[in-house]
């Protein structure tokens, strides 16, 4: 498959999947067809050398695996991290409230997204609902409004006339409420709301308990510039690397490599990890741990197996814009199409150290991969991602990877064609060596 192929099913991938809810289907969907087996974390696992495993905790999080036939204590798990969520929009609880003769949608800031680029785009919603099903049981469902349903008008110019010197400002409380629609009729905002749900996924409107649904741009992913060289869609941080990890272990070489490999994807990465399902949460040391006793490993060779284990935490790195260059550290400037970009970062904001970078550099020439350094500058704070979360948790060394990207947390972010081949080749690398 060619880097326009890969990129294609990429850009297809992130479109099915508006919501973290949906990446995990639409990964869930692959992996089943690709033979892997549902386990449930409240069952005794019995796994079989050599087969295939995925496990999904409360939706959003999924971790996929092939038990090794190779001694484990030995090789250890070489693992995939990367995270589902992106930063943007949730939909408040009471969501709609009516303001003059317009309905209005409530919305709380998740992570740190660049807020005016969501405005005068063509917005919808997606997610899951949680509904009752009986006295004692409550089931989810997800849901997806593909049509465009909301809106952010920008202030025209003549009641804002220094936003294009002092750039657009939006007060996260007042100004970020979406337009829904004008009220047309009496019945009042939160049966409105209800009723649209219950309309799409079939369940009475009194049985409708929650919800956590996600703003989203309806505009489809797109490839642009000259041969079509580069890729624009939202949520590229972070479901081009889940994609680029998924396309690397669902291939012949990786399944049949005999090791134990393991694609880890969690949310909440952008609001800290810190969860159930994220990636500083247990997630990830009780699937190990799991594997690892229905191997017949006893504690001592657990502990061998993640000290001889490695991973790579994949999240997208920051591209050089010739328009900021004061935005840049002078001697590291990484671009796009030249390759995976190893991040550093003395205080640990990263894990990469010397010695896993080296190793990722090893792949790199082995896969025929070009290769790049990025370190931030050091005067502005430097983000973070789950590659000191789980080493630290776990013991595990690890080096922080990602494609160069533009406008990282914007709706609409661009990335090189050629980078997401080349990553989806080291990769298939690390797990096939």
């Amino acid at each position: 498959m060619n880097a326009q192929q890969q990129v294609r099913q990429l850009l297809d991938f992130i479109d099915a999947s508006p919501s973290p809810w949906h990446a995990v289907a639409t990964m869930e969907r692959q992996l089943i067809a690709a033979g892997f087996q549902r386990l449930l974390e409240t069952d005794e696992w019995l796994l079989q050398a050599g087969g295939r495993y995925y496990i999904i905790r409360d939706d959003s999080s999924i971790i996929a695996f092939v038990a090794g036939t190779k001694a484990l204590e030995t090789q250890g798990f070489k693992i995939i991290g990367a995270h589902t969520d992106s930063p943007g929009l949730r939909i408040k609880p009471h969501a709609l409230f009516k303001t003059g003769e317009l309905l209005q949608v409530g919305v709380e800031v998740y992570g740190g997204p660049i807020l005016a680029t969501f405005t005068d785009r063509d917005l919808s919603f997606a997610g899951r609902v949680s509904y009752r099903v009986d006295a004692n049981e409550v089931a989810t469902e997800l849901l997806h409004f593909e049509q465009t349903l909301l809106r952010l008008p920008n202030l025209a110019i003549h009641m804002n006339r220094t936003v294009n010197e002092d750039g657009l400002k939006l007060n996260k409380q007042t100004e970020l409420p979406l337009l829904f629609s004008t009220q047309s009729k009496e019945q009042l905002p939160a049966d409105i709301f209800t009723d649209l749900l219950q309309q799409k996924i079939k369940r009475e409107a009194a049985d409708i308990l929650s919800w956590e649904l996600n703003v989203y741009d309806t505009q489809k992913g797109v490839f642009w510039g000259e041969e079509q060289a580069f890729y624009a869609d939202s949520q590229l941080d972070n479901l081009a690397s889940c994609h680029a990890g998924l396309s690397a272990l669902l291939t012949d070489a990786a399944l049949n490599s005999g090791d134990t490999i393991v694609c880890a994807f969690f949310d909440h990465e952008e609001v800290g990890s810190e969860s159930t399902k994220g990636a500083d949460g247990s997630f990830l040391p009780d699937t190990l741990e799991r594997i690892a006793l229905a191997m017949q490993l006893n504690t001592e060779n657990y502990k061998r197996a993640l000290a001889n284990s490695f991973m790579l935490s994949v999240d997208m790195a920051h591209a050089y814009q010739p328009n900021f260059p004061a935005a840049y550290e002078t001697e590291h400037k990484v671009y796009v199409n030249k390759g995976p970009v190893i991040k550093l970062n003395a205080n640990q904001r990263y894990s990469s150290e010397s010695i896993s970078a080296a190793l990722f550099m090893r792949w790199c020439e082995k896969a025929e991969v070009p290769y790049q350094q990025y370190a931030h500058r050091t005067d502005i704070p430097c983000g973070s991602t789950i590659g000191p979360l789980t080493a630290a948790k776990l013991g595990i060394r690890s080096v922080d990877v990602g494609n160069a990207m533009w406008a990282m947390h914007s709706i609409r972010e661009s990335a090189g064609v050629w980078d997401h081949h080349y990553m989806i080749k080291v990769m298939r690398c690390f797990f096939a060596e």
